[in-house]
């Protein structure tokens, strides 16, 4: 597992925490199910940008995407989020 580095509020909530200041909601189930809720409509959130390429790299794009039988806008979407995600690295020129 990553060591992730906690920022002063995240530090002051992990020592709360380790010393017991916390009391679990009432109805948990229904608290998790609540939350749960809120953070998948926050993340299926999608924005429309405008993007300028170059047409060819556009027609290589859309031909790539014609062969893989989706929307050449959803290839590039994908792209876009395994970079964010980190599984995709960018070779420097």
């Amino acid at each position: 597992m990553k060591y992730i580095e906690l920022d002063p509020e995240e530090k002051a909530l992990l020592k709360a925490y380790e010393q017991g200041k916390f009391k679990s909601a009432p109805n948990l189930k229904k608290e998790i199910k609540r939350l749960g809720d809120y953070a998948r409509a926050s993340l299926d959130k999608t924005k429309n940008i405008n993007l300028r390429i170059s047409e060819a790299d556009l027609l290589k794009i859309k031909s790539l995407a014609v062969g893989k039988g989706i929307p050449y806008q959803t290839l590039l979407a994908s792209l876009i989020h395994q970079y964010s995600a980190g599984k995709i690295e960018t070779r420097v020129l």
